[in-house]
């Protein structure tokens, strides 16, 4: 058997997984985010270790003795600081805090960073809170002796090793995205040396073993290994089976995620594409990033009294864009403007403009936020030829349908079953305790296919064209 524990920002998930990859059991632990000022967003860590304990104490009710190894997938940027006894400092800076802002355009500025990390500097990397940390809490900085990400302080509590794996650690701003390895210059900038940063691994590699003390605890024998893991969603391409160059997923969640894996390094900064390491030997991925997808419908379902599903389902066939446009930038976006700003809104309203035409002007502006991803990694020479759906967006007919005909790509739709992280966190496990590699990674089972409606492709890039006309008006107002 085979545990996945998958940190995110609300809960930790833990599946238990057999060699044939068929889950047996899962378990979940709330966890809360505080917020002690305006942008800030932090998390205890020892909230973490107490959801592990729950979950894997659900999970030692199926019984754990032929458990060989753990997987670790969890939430990425965040700043989990530790002094030399091991002890936290302070709570973890989350990757949705925003305190860092000055910081992360300081450092962006500094062309070194986008050359040797592939990436902007994003306020919400990992990073600038350690540039803001040594300005506003020097007292803490001076006895900083581990910077962790979220998974590697559960992982310090497993295996009582300092470790880190590839695409975790690219999201810091730190590594040297295209070499793998943590840059010494990019470290001088910010005051660190290599000594304060874990040891790197590959997710598939053993980063250790489960303490005794742990494995007695939960029923389980000596010898389980722990994998390096993956940032969630590194993960997530491994529990779909993402891994190889021209396969991609598009992730509808309450933000949304174009994947693409790449068998090559291939960054391009200027199109704020994060390009980092996969959570296998030799791989990278990129994202496009659009920071409100389910999030921008639940937003206008709460505005004309209907919810999600009841709004889509009215919807009928798809139709050709109407006038109105719909820009989804309820909290700023990521891909491709980079702007923490930037506000959404509705443009080309009328008299005949009804809650239908409404929730479709939703579902394109995010359906068209994505093709500006999709444009983005095209950008950088990746190509996207079919796209897997996952997420809760994904049972929305319409929304599938108007994606692929926006994007002139199939879309395909899994079976029903879990391929977030926790499942490629078990998938990781598997890897590092018996050796497989990528082909072990499958694609899953596809229910159907949701093909371009050749039909609606002129209206779809001409709604397209009015969407970005509307965004470079909008732009000139935040």
């Amino acid at each position: 058997m085979y545990i996945g524990l998958d940190l995110g920002t609300s809960g930790l998930k833990g599946i238990l997984m057999d060699e044939d990859q068929h889950v047996l059991a899962e378990a979940t632990a709330s966890l809360t985010v505080e917020r002690p000022a305006d942008g800030w967003s932090e998390q205890d860590p020892a909230s973490w270790i107490a959801a592990a304990e729950a979950v894997l104490a659900q999970l030692a009710a199926k019984g754990l003795g032929a458990v060989k190894g753990i997987g670790l997938s969890g939430h990425m940027h965040g700043a989990t600081l530790i002094d030399s006894a091991d002890r936290v400092l302070r709570p973890c800076i989350l990757w949705n805090d925003t305190r860092s802002f000055t910081e992360a355009a300081a450092l962006d500025a500094r062309p070194e960073f986008r050359a040797i990390s592939g990436n902007i500097v994003f306020p919400g990397f990992t990073a600038p809170k350690l540039d803001w940390l040594r300005k506003h809490e020097p007292a803490i900085w001076s006895r900083v002796a581990k910077v962790l990400l979220p998974k590697d302080y559960l992982r310090l509590w497993l295996t009582g090793e300092h470790v880190s794996e590839m695409s975790d650690a690219a999201g810091t701003s730190w590594l040297d995205t295209g070499a793998r390895a943590w840059s010494e210059d990019l470290l001088a900038a910010c005051g660190l040396t290599q000594t304060q940063m874990p040891r790197l691994v590959e997710g598939s590699q053993v980063s250790g073993q489960l303490r005794a003390d742990l494995a007695s605890r939960f029923g389980m024998s000596g010898g389980v290994v722990v994998a390096g893991g993956g940032g969630d969603n590194a993960a997530s391409g491994v529990g779909v089976g993402v891994v190889r160059a021209g396969e991609a997923f598009v992730s509808l969640g309450t933000s949304g995620v174009l994947f693409a894996a790449n068998d090559g390094y291939q960054p391009d900064p200027a199109t704020a594409v994060h390009t980092f390491c996969h959570a296998l030997p030799n791989t990278w991925h990129q994202m496009g990033v659009i920071l409100a997808a389910t999030d921008a419908l639940n937003w206008y379902g709460r505005f004309v009294g209907q919810d999600a599903a009841h709004l889509t389902s009215e919807l009928g066939a798809v139709q050709a864009p109407g006038k109105t446009v719909f820009l989804p930038y309820l909290g700023g976006e990521r891909t491709p403007l980079n702007s923490a700003s930037i506000r959404g809104a509705f443009t080309g309203l009328e008299h005949a403009t009804d809650r239908q035409a409404g929730t479709r002007a939703v579902l394109e502006g995010v359906t068209f936020a994505i093709r500006d991803c999709r444009d983005a990694l095209a950008a950088t020479g990746t190509q996207i030829e079919n796209l897997l759906a996952v997420g809760g967006g994904s049972k929305s007919e319409y929304w599938l349908r108007a994606i692929a005909t926006a994007l002139d790509c199939p879309v395909s739709l899994p079976v029903a079953g879990d391929f977030g992280g926790a499942f490629g966190a078990a998938r990781l496990a598997l890897m590092a305790a018996t050796g497989a590699g990528a082909e072990i990674a499958t694609l899953p089972k596809i229910h159907r296919e949701v093909l371009p409606d050749p039909a609606l492709k002129d209206a779809f890039d001409a709604g397209h064209d009015r969407f970005r006309a509307a965004q470079s008006a909008i732009r000139s107002l935040a």
